[in-house]
Formats: C-alpha cells, sequence, structure tokens
C-alpha cells in the first residue's frame, strides 16, 4: 500500500514540510553540561534529516539559566550558543527540504527527577518539589514578565540561528504547563484564576513574539490539554484554552498530557508504554479530536504512542490529525520514515520501554534494545 497521504506535503504557517512525519521534541542529554552543542547531537539531528522526517523539532532549549535544570539540555538564553546552533540548524537544511523548529522552554518545577538537586525551583504557585522535597518559589508579576521577556529573546535568537519556525513548550509540569493548570496555579493576580488568566502567559509570548519577529515566522505551541491531576487540568478545559491560543495567532497546536513528577497522580499520569492492546495505542487521538473543532483549519499534530503507518495513512487521509510526531521510534530508527516510503510498512522496531530516557537521566539519550542487539 502506499502511504499517499502521509508523505504529501503540508504546511505550518507558511512553512511547506515535504510529508506529514514530525520528530517530537525529544531531550537527548546530548549537549554539555553548559548546554553547548556537541557533534555527538548534531549528528543525531543529521540521521534524522537524511532518514526522511519531514520536521523536526528539537529538544526544548532553555530561555534562561532558572529554566535549565534537566542534565545536559541545551540552551539558547544568551548569544554564546548561537554560533553551535547554526551549525546544528546548516547540518539539518543540508537535506532536502528538511524543516527544523526550535522548541523553547523554562523547566520551572518539573525537572529535578533528571537534573541538579542544588538548582532552585520556580513556578506559579508555592508547590512542593518532589526530589528536593521543598516548595518552589512562587514567581512575582515583575519575575514572570521577566521570564516571558526571555522567551521572547530566545525565540530571536532561533530565528537568527536559522530554525523554520519555533515550538513553545507548554505541558508535561513544565513551567508554562504549571501556569495552565488550576492543580498548580493557585495565583490570584493577572496570571492565575480563571482559565483566561491562566492562558495569558501563553498569549503574552505569543504577542510579543510576533512584535519581535518576521511575521510570517510560525510559532507553534506543544500544549497540556489534560494533566490526570485531581483539581487539575481536564481535556474540556483544554479545549477552551486551545481555543484562545488559536485565536490569539498561534499557527499549530501538538497537544499532551500529564507530567513529569509522577508521584502526585500515583504514577499514573501518563497512559501505559507497555501496553500493546490496540485500545491503549494512538493515547491522544481523543485529545486531537476533541480540539480539531477549534483549529480554524490551523494544523494539529498527533504524537503519543501512535506506531502503525496504516493508520496513520488514515488519520491523515480522513484529516482527523495533520501531522503525526513520533519520538522513542526515531532514536531506535531514525531512518523510519524513508523505511515506510519506500515499502516496508513494519512496524517500528521500537518496543516502547522508555529505557531511553531511562539512560538519559544519567548518561545520554540511546536506545538500549538496539545497542544489546549490535552487542550480542
Amino acid at each position: 500500500m502506499e502511504l499517499k497521504n502521509l508523505f504529501s506535503p503540508g504546511k505550518i504557517g507558511n512553512v511547506q514540510i515535504k510529508n506529514r512525519i514530525i520528530r517530537s521534541a525529544t531531550w537527548l542529554a546530548k549537549a554539555t553540561n553548559d548546554g553547548y552543542v556537541t557533534e555527538d547531537l548534531i549528528k543525531i539531528y543529521k540521521d534524522l534529516a537524511e532518514g526522511g522526517t519531514g520536521l523536526i523539532i528539537s529538544g526544548y532549549l532553555a530561555v534562561e539559566p532558572s529554566g535549565a535544570a534537566t542534565h545536559r539540555m541545551a540552551c539558547l538564553f544568551d548569544d554564546s550558543y548561537i554560533s553551535g546552533q547554526k551549525e546544528l540548524v546548516k547540518a539539518v537544511h543540508e537535506y532536502s527540504e528538511v524543516k527544523i523548529a526550535a522548541q523553547i522552554a523554562h523547566t520551572g518545577n518539573g525537572a529535578f527527577i533528571f537534573g541538579n538537586k542544588d538548582f532552585k525551583p520556580v513556578g506559579p504557585s508555592p508547590m512542593i518539589n518532589l526530589v528536593l522535597n521543598k516548595l518552589c518559589h512562587e514567581l512575582t508579576t515583575e519575575e514572570i514578565r521577566r521570564i516571558i521577556k526571555s522567551f521572547v529573546e530566545t525565540g530571536r535568537r532561533a530565528y537568527e540561528c536559522g530554525y523554520d519556525m519555533v515550538q513553545i513548550h507548554g505541558a508535561h509540569g513544565y513551567l508554562l504547563s504549571d501556569f495552565v493548570s488550576p492543580f498548580t496555579n493557585k495565583r490570584t493576580d493577572e496570571y492565575g484564576g480563571t482559565y483566561q488568566k491562566r492562558t495569558k502567559i501563553l498569549v503574552d509570548i505569543y504577542n510579543q513574539l510576533k512584535d519581535e519577529l518576521d511575521k510570517n515566522f510560525p510559532i507553534i505551541i506543544k500544549l497540556n490539554t489534560k494533566d490526570y491531576l485531581q483539581e487539575g487540568l481536564r481535556l474540556e478545559e483544554g479545549k477552551r484554552i486551545a481555543k484562545i491560543l488559536i485565536e490569539a495567532g498561534y499557527d499549530a497546536i501538538e497537544p499532551s498530557s500529564g507530567r513529569y513528577d509522577l508521584k502526585f497522580s500515583k504514577r499514573k499520569t501518563y497512559p501505559t508504554v507497555m501496553d500493546k492492546s490496540g485500545e491503549n495505542q494512538n493515547y491522544f487521538l481523543q485529545n486531537v479530536k476533541m480540539l480539531k473543532p477549534v483549529m480554524r483549519g490551523r494544523p494539529i499534530i498527533l504524537q503519543g504512542g501512535i506506531r502503525n503507518p496504516l493508520i496513520m495513512e488514515e488519520i491523515i487521509k480522513e484529516t482527523i490529525a495533520d501531522f503525526i510526531a513520533l519520538s522513542r521510534p526515531l532514536i531506535y530508527e531514525p531512518d523510519l520514515p524513508n523505511r515506510w516510503k519506500n515499502g516496508d510498512l513494519s512496524l517500528p522496531l521500537c518496543t516502547n520501554c522508555n529505557g531511553c530516557l531511562t539512560v538519559a537521566a544519567t548518561d545520554t539519550a540511546y536506545c538500549v534494545v538496539k545497542k544489546k542487539s549490535e552487542e550480542k
């Protein structure tokens, strides 16, 4: 079967993407300890570009030192990082029609399972940090405005580096998703309370980025639409938040859910990664279907457990989603899109074991299953 829809071109904003396959942002722990680009990191992106992915979204780039808590996390909060990032972008653009987005983020109170235990976590409200066992610092209004400016300045640097678009990281318990969730945002000022006020920081970042950058430069967002927490963000409210962001002007949304600090929900914030039954695959499909009617024709990106290329083809054909994003399968097989395009439609070799994330916490990301197979 020919995957003519999956391998048809699509657009985000004014940027044409050669197919509908996106590498979802993936923390690889391959930067230096200070966040600079390395040859190992560039090689990963070159392999992805050569392997046929249409749009690569970078691993998250810290917008300021207070938001760079994760082990060997790449940074872009000052100009010293630009030369390395330019080299990385240039390496990707050497491959025909491949596009790359910079995901920019602040780790807030959510990265210390993998990070520096001496870090001082911050958040919209004083929330316990489960690794440090102490409350995070509640940001003042002035500090929030400084962080917004940091997102804007980092977005400008990404543009100067040659990235084709920027993605705001508003998911997984990092700073911006903690503003969105009523579980973690108990503020009573302009940045807390109603869902509109909890969304304000995302709208402010978008508006100020648009003022700073080329008006045609796409700004997209990875957005928590549900966090599986008691008194937390529900999908119905996530839909209303997505509507606000589309009305503000965001060019695409990649819906996600959950957080890394699993103890808050008794380790149930993510769907199981080992269940291979049909019922539990494509576990953010419900989120995408819920948000699709508010997208005003702008693209929505499906990610999360989707593995079957034939199902991907149908999802694109039926316009349920506009793009399909993968992460773990591309760690094992960076050439997976080319394999599918050339007619081998077997499922990815990735077993969804999450071993790549586990080893990244103390070393660097790689597929442990593939490595064991190569060592035999």
